[in-house]
């Protein structure tokens, strides 16, 4: 395609930048310049941690759910990312920018040379459109939807590639371009099953050897190409350590020397430590309470049971005592994200007009229903959060049969689009980023559209209206930054009054800690919300 073809113009949009973030959100972001390219020291020394979660896969083609990043984002990258201030950084992508021919938008990539993959092939645009070829398949990524407004990708020369898209996709510049840096050569050598035991990618670190449950061990990679912000000791072991005082106790004996996820009830206690220095951040997570309201015989599908449980449940209570004052309370768009409205409130806490809207709803008397439950330690206090929510609702007269779920049955349970039972049939406790910072774009499509088989809509989703069908659509398309923004604002409060796609509720909060002495340690927040070691290392 000809740059200078009178048809072909460059779509201009003003920056914004959301009211507690730093993100520029603009679509010619060729003028945010990368890292410096520093000279840095050779790695050096080992550093044992603990994570109390693990993934389910390394494979960025392959991956499901945010908690595969905690591997994933030390070994592979994209072409942009938010940096520690959440300001988006161009980062395998040297330049980028969004241009229009015959009216359809396409996004104009330069990616940077000299960047090499942990065996030494050179990263080229090959590298991403293999990457993109298979994240559209859906027989490989559980996310090909988001590659389905792309209409070709096209390579220009080695660095630089143009994705070709049928209509206006926003959610696809909020995503970070969409797009791993996955090594095509290697992978088609070793095929799926290779790569998934030895992956290999562009990352800060590179891949030695891993115990299922057990750990990771990982390698400072001595060619990466950024370096200014990289490791500075050589080899890290991550330990998978799920209870709680078994990973408190082997921070304490020094066996590890770095933790995620301190034991809410503990945070005050490793805060006053000596010698321990902690930082507690919003983990990036938005938690939600979701109904089943597309089947035909569900209470859920009247709006005054849903608004019910709005009012039976006290989260600032859960919150306080539950989560030990760890977690930030959202009424659909988290502070600072795309469509985030400070004067939306949430629904007051008060059983009686709960009693009285299930009353008026035909159920005097309450009903009974399945109250499903994650047990699995994804975000801090997570099942007892979910024991206490529906407690609550208990109390109100939607009287909760608790089942409790490990993460793959509950994650399993969700999926729609599954080959027969079990089906969702009552009440879920439920989750799904909306990234930091924040755009609801992906996770709305996913959770509070309709499910349409084969399309992508809906693929977690209970829900079904029209009306937030043809906005949350609309969302899609809009690339203009400040007309996103209203739109999202829009859906936003249509989603609350009607209480669809679920009960926001909160947004988790986590406490790394580290020996002070002894490491040096900067969060970044994605990928991986803060537990990425993009940049971690011994003191002197």
């Amino acid at each position: 395609m000809n740059g200078n073809s009178r048809q072909q113009r460059r779509v201009r949009w003003r920056n914004v930048v959301p009211r507690t973030s730093t993100l520029c959100l603009a679509l010619s972001l060729s003028l945010l310049s990368g890292p410096v390219l520093a000279q840095s020291a050779p790695a050096r020394g080992s550093l044992t941690v603990a994570f109390a979660a693990e993934p389910t896969v390394m494979d960025p083609l392959k991956y499901s759910a945010g908690v595969d990043h905690y591997f994933m984002g030390q070994m592979f990258e994209q072409l942009v990312r938010p940096d520690p201030t959440l300001r988006s950084v161009n980062w395998l992508a040297e330049s980028w920018k969004v241009i229009e021919d015959n009216g359809k938008p396409i996004i104009d990539i330069h990616i940077r040379k000299g960047v090499k993959f942990h065996n030494g092939d050179p990263l080229t645009s090959a590298d991403f459109e293999f990457t993109f070829s298979k994240l559209r398949d859906p027989k490989i990524s559980r996310w090909s939807h988001l590659q389905a407004s792309v209409e070709r990708f096209e390579i220009v020369d080695d660095h630089h590639f143009r994705l070709h898209f049928k209509e206006g996709d926003g959610s696809y510049i909020s995503g970070q371009l969409q797009l791993w840096a996955v090594p095509k050569a290697y992978y088609e050598r070793v095929g799926e099953e290779g790569f998934a035991k030895a992956p290999v990618g562009t990352g800060p670190w590179k891949f030695v050897s891993r115990v299922v449950k057990d750990e990771l061990k990982l390698e400072a990679f001595d060619d990466y190409w950024n370096k200014e912000h990289r490791p500075t000791v050589k080899n890290l072991t991550i330990k998978i350590i799920p209870e709680d005082l078994t990973r408190v106790a082997a921070f304490k004996t020094g066996a590890v020397d770095w933790v995620d996820a301190v034991p809410l009830a503990m945070v005050e206690e490793f805060k006053k430590m000596p010698g321990v220095k902690t930082v507690s951040v919003v983990s990036g997570n938005n938690l939600f309470l979701d109904f089943n309201t597309d089947q035909p015989n569900s209470p859920f599908r009247d709006v005054r049971v849903r608004q019910a449980a709005a009012h039976a449940i006290d989260v600032n209570a859960i919150i306080k005592s539950v989560l030990f004052g760890q977690g930030e309370r959202y009424v659909e768009v988290g502070k600072g994200g795309i469509g985030y409205d400070p004067e939306l409130k949430p629904y007051p806490f008060d059983p009686k007009k709960a009693r009285e809207l299930l009353r008026q709803a035909g159920h005097p008397n309450g009903f009974e229903t399945p109250c499903y439950n994650l047990t699995t330690p994804r975000e801090p206090n997570v099942k007892e959060v979910g024991e206490a929510m529906f407690a609550y609702l208990t109390a109100a007269g939607i009287r909760c049969k608790v089942q409790g779920l490990e993460y793959g049955a509950w994650i399993n349970l969700m999926r729609r689009g599954r080959n027969g039972p079990p089906e969702m049939d009552g009440v879920i406790s439920m989750m799904w980023s909306q990234n930091l910072p924040g755009d609801p774009g992906t996770a709305w499509a996913g959770h509070l559209h309709s499910f349409v088989p084969g399309k992508g809509w809906g693929s977690y989703s209970f829900a079904q209206d029209a009306e937030a069908d043809a906005m949350v659509e609309q969302l899609k398309l809009t690339m203009d930054p400040q007309k996103r923004d209203e739109l999202a604002r829009k859906i936003a409060r249509y989603k609350h009054e009607k209480v669809l796609g679920g009960l926001t509720t909160y947004r988790p909060m986590i406490t790394l800690a580290w020996r002070d002495a002894k490491v040096d340690f900067k969060p970044w927040p994605y990928p991986g919300y803060w537990r990425g070691f993009q940049e971690i290392g011994l003191k002197q």
